[in-house]
């Protein structure tokens, strides 16, 4: 064999060989099925961490605690936020809610990617704290469909939906400060994770991908 081919490179020609977590966050008014879509994206077989948020709100029927949120009293939540535990928090219709550092950390340790789903107010704020992150708008195809999806959940009011749909309104003018934006449409869930996965995938192949540090607390 030719001496100057006997050496075999494992970069790729110049793109490193190793994992290259991506951090997505999903974003996009009450009620367009962030949840859902993450739901489809792991029944396709798709390996990421989902980051629980911690917020002083009482569960919803059916919400359990370290899966949907982690339920924490306004005591514990001061403690997380003099501890520097939180990334990031906020105030959401009257509660307080924040991501915590340990729940992209670690799996970003394990090379997994980490997906967190958050609400417009904050996702500016988490785009520049997460240098490096991929950020994605979900939204209805309609105002109508987000309206009806609202009422199909029973955790509102009518008021409570009219105070949604204003603020849903004013979010929709935030749009163009994400990278992607992807209409989840009825019955469509399936496609909306592909489209979301293929967004993963193509964040891991940029020539410019730059992974995601932050200081542990």
């Amino acid at each position: 064999m030719n001496e100057t081919y006997s050496h075999q490179r494992s970069d790729h020609f110049g793109v490193p060989d190793e994992p290259r977590p991506v951090v997505m966050i999903l974003s996009g008014p009450s009620g367009v099925g962030k949840d859902s879509a993450l739901d489809a994206l792991e029944k396709l077989g798709v390996k990421f961490h989902r980051v629980v948020t911690a917020t002083t709100r009482p569960p919803r029927p059916g919400e359990v605690d370290g899966v949907d949120y982690h339920f924490v009293s306004m005591t514990r939540f001061a403690e997380m936020i003099e501890n520097d535990e939180l990334l990031e928090y906020a105030i959401v219709y009257g509660d307080y809610k924040g991501v915590p550092k340990s729940e992209i950390i670690e799996p970003l340790k394990q090379g997994i990617d980490v997906i967190m789903r958050v609400d417009v107010q904050g996702a500016e704020t988490m785009a520049r704290k997460l240098p490096g992150a991929v950020t994605v708008f979900l939204t209805t195809s309609s105002e109508e469909e987000l309206i009806r999806r609202l009422r199909e959940r029973k955790t509102d009011s009518e008021e409570q939906i009219a105070i949604r749909i204003a603020y849903a309104r004013k979010e929709l003018e935030m749009l163009p400060k994400f990278q992607y934006a992807v209409v989840n449409r009825h019955d469509k869930l399936e496609e909306t994770a592909k489209v979301l996965w293929a967004i993963l995938t193509a964040t891991r192949a940029r020539t410019d991908y730059k992974r995601v540090e932050i200081e542990d607390c």
